[in-house]
């Protein structure tokens, strides 16, 4: 029977877009997702707080405290659900801690319009690394499963920040690269004033393409493993894929209307490739 912990992680994943995509695996597996995408909303909610940022770094430095404590042999009390999953598949403590570190760059102050290398460094521990602790459970091959959480992690978050452009405005955060900015003729670091400029676009199609390389590279890693150790990522990755064809038809003029994958996209998503 799934411990309290499990259970509480399943009904906080429930939400998710990868809830589907996790409840097709053997319970093992599904369990350990379960608790890994608890981890990562818990220090998550703490960057997405309203409160004081020297409390909210205390916050996550003791999570990474904990987190250390597990790997020593520890029963932490936030981290103790995580110790059997770390132990059935190997989970590192360094993608644990890369999490955090990810999280601690939205609260030590405002991302806005950082530049492609802060940006990339930000996509590696926000979802490269939580890639890589999910490829663990998935049971692929070390080397293919590293290569895996690198494109599909950067395909995945690259979505998210132009899904979520007027949505992190809100909270004063700019995630769309400087470079990308000044080549369109935006100077502005402001969030409002970037959401609402006219040439967005020029900023949002490239990013849009370099997410779908990514996608595309994706592709190629899972269509060279296993079947059924890809399939969760696979979901994962159409249903993703699907947000930015979307976005892309929709455009990136304001306003933009939120896009949802329908019901019977995500279906069809599921019948493919989670059983025929």
């Amino acid at each position: 029977m799934a411990s309290a912990e499990t259970q509480d992680a399943a009904q906080r994943a429930s939400g998710s877009s990868f809830y589907t995509a996790m409840r097709i695996m053997p319970r093992a597996q599904r369990e350990a997702m379960y608790e890994i995408y608890a981890f990562c909303r818990k220090v998550d909610d703490i960057a997405d707080e309203s409160g004081p940022r020297d409390v909210r770094l205390d916050q996550l430095r003791l999570w990474r405290s904990d987190i250390d404590a597990l790997y020593q042999g520890s029963a932490v009390s936030r981290a103790r659900s995580l110790a059997g999953p770390v132990k059935a598949f190997r989970l590192r403590r360094e993608d644990f801690q890369a999490v955090i570190d990810g999280m601690e760059m939205d609260v030590v102050a405002d991302i806005r319009a950082p530049d492609w290398n802060k940006l990339d460094l930000y996509c590696d521990r926000v979802a490269s690394a939580v890639g890589r602790l999910c490829v663990r459970v998935f049971g692929m091959d070390e080397k293919a499963g590293i290569a895996l959480a690198y494109h599909l992690g950067r395909a995945l978050q690259l979505t998210n920040i132009l899904r979520d452009i007027d949505e992190d405005a809100t909270l004063g955060r700019l995630y769309l690269p400087r470079e990308a900015l000044l080549h369109a003729g935006i100077t502005s670091s402001d969030p409002d004033r970037v959401a609402a400029e006219r040439a967005l676009p020029k900023v949002c199609l490239p990013l849009a393409q370099r997410a779908k390389v990514h996608f595309e590279k994706s592709d190629e890693i899972m269509n060279r493993n296993r079947r059924r150790a890809v399939r969760a990522p696979r979901i994962m990755s159409k249903y993703y894929h699907a947000i930015l064809d979307l976005l892309i038809a929709r455009g990136f003029s304001a306003p933009r209307e939120p896009v949802r994958v329908s019901k019977v996209a995500r279906i069809a998503i599921l019948l493919r490739y989670a059983f025929i």
